[in-house]
């Protein structure tokens, strides 16, 4: 069932559930028509019995009189209290049509019950039995008028439902082709759509239904894959980009050293800059790794109350040596607090700050906290107005910047931690220099 096309299982389902409500209603009007047509014959029992009943106190009439009994029909029936017939429609003879134990129950009132068979009259009959004075009136009718009527209807139903089933199942099956139309026509346009056809959407029925709804979030998934799609495109760019220049210096420093190195000393300085190449290759490489595994939504934290100012002490440790060799000073205000969050990815992210800072800056960058906002500032020129907006973007860097060497991912990582933790990253120029920050969740 399945593997049946969408219209097919919405015909069959839709044809199973109208033979349902068919089936139904025909039993309920079957039914119901047998129950009115009961009611009927029993308020026309009584109404006969109570002309009749005039007619048996009357001794010049004729009991029973012909004008309220049908031959073959109907039929009545007078007998004594105790039972005996006293007049009685011809083919009935005189067998009483009260047993012992309904004679009595006529006695006490009006009762109705029903016979397979009496004599002259090989069929069921509704009776009516009543008291007249002391006297008992028995009025019978046969129960043929309503079999045939509901043998009519059921005859007529059995006919008419399938036809309804038919035409209705039809109806359904158009029905679905037309709701389905919209659907086939995105399925063509969206098997037409790849990498190479970019801006490519589906067409968009403007039916204000789920149909409309559907193609809208679509073409959304689409805009969201395709600029997936753009993003990782420029990030292998990049990252090939990245990775072939300390590749070819590493590349060409040992073939310097290879072909043209003639002391001891000479071959030491080739291999100590091919060493800082491969820093830089292993650095680039954690880098990139690190920001996979984010975006895989992989990134391990280990949240836990950390203390600020033992933070900033451990990243000014760090990067000290650096700072002195550069001439620059790396200094932490007093912070009197803590932050939730994973020490090591936290210190990894302000050492990227203040290595930014050191590296583009003034002569001074300071640690500062202010709640749970991680602030490096420093007193250099700042940020190019223009690259403010994307500064926190991967291999994003400024044109002054570009030729001081660095991937641009030291940003980058710095916003996929503070992001990990629940948190945003920020960049603002000050005066004087820049101040970039981490903002983490309270």
């Amino acid at each position: 069932m399945s593997r049946l096309p969408i219209r097919l299982r919405v015909t069959a389902a839709f044809a199973l559930a109208m033979a349902a409500v068919l089936a139904g209603t025909a039993l309920f009007v079957y039914l119901r028509l047998g129950s009115h047509l009961a009611t009927a014959l029993d308020r026309e029992l009584r109404v006969r019995a109570q002309d009749l009943a005039a007619l048996a106190d009357d001794p010049h009439a004729s009991f029973p009189d012909s004008r309220f009994i049908e031959h073959g029909e109907s039929y009545a029936q007078l007998l004594s209290p105790g039972g005996r017939v006293l007049k009685a429609t011809p083919p009935l003879g005189r067998t009483p049509l009260l047993d012992e134990r309904r004679l009595e129950a006529a006695r006490g009132g009006p009762i109705y019950f029903e016979k397979r068979s009496v004599p002259g009259l090989d069929e069921p009959s509704r009776l009516f039995a009543s008291t007249v004075g002391r006297r008992i009136l028995v009025v019978g009718a046969t129960k043929q008028d309503r079999a045939e009527t509901l043998a009519e209807l059921r005859n007529e139903l059995l006919v008419a439902g399938p036809i309804a089933l038919l035409l209705a199942s039809a109806a359904g099956y158009l029905l679905a082709g037309l709701a389905l139309r919209p659907v086939e026509s995105m399925r063509r346009r969206a098997a037409e759509i790849s990498a190479e056809t970019p801006g490519e959407r589906l067409p968009v029925p403007e039916t204000g239904d789920e149909l409309e709804r559907l193609g809208t979030t679509l073409n959304e998934m689409l805009d969201r894959l395709e600029g997936a799609l753009e993003r990782e495109r420029g990030f292998v760019a990049d990252a090939g980009h990245e990775l072939r220049t300390p590749l070819t210096i590493l590349r060409t420093e040992l073939e310097l050293a290879q072909r043209q190195a003639g002391s001891v000393e000479e071959l030491k300085e080739a291999i100590g800059r091919s060493a800082q190449e491969v820093d830089r290759l292993s650095q680039l490489a954690e880098d990139l790794l690190l920001i996979a595994r984010s975006e895989d939504g992989g990134l391990p934290l280990r949240v836990e109350p950390v203390d600020v100012d033992e933070l900033f002490a451990a990243v000014v440790r760090r990067v000290e040596l650096r700072a002195q060799a550069e001439g620059k000073r790396v200094a932490a205000s007093p912070a009197g607090g803590a932050v939730h969050g994973d020490r090591i990815r936290l210190e990894q992210a302000l050492v990227n700050l203040v290595d930014n800072a050191l590296r583009y800056g003034g002569r001074s960058v300071t640690l500062t906290a202010h709640g749970t906002e991680l602030h490096v500032t420093d007193d250099g020129p700042g940020f190019p107005p223009e690259f403010l907006g994307r500064a926190f973007e991967r291999f994003s860097r400024a044109d002054a910047a570009r030729a001081r060497g660095g991937a641009g991912l030291g940003l980058a990582i710095v916003r996929t931690i503070a992001e990990a933790h629940g948190g945003h990253a920020h960049a603002a120029n000050r005066v004087p220099g820049a101040d970039v920050w981490l903002s983490l969740p309270s």
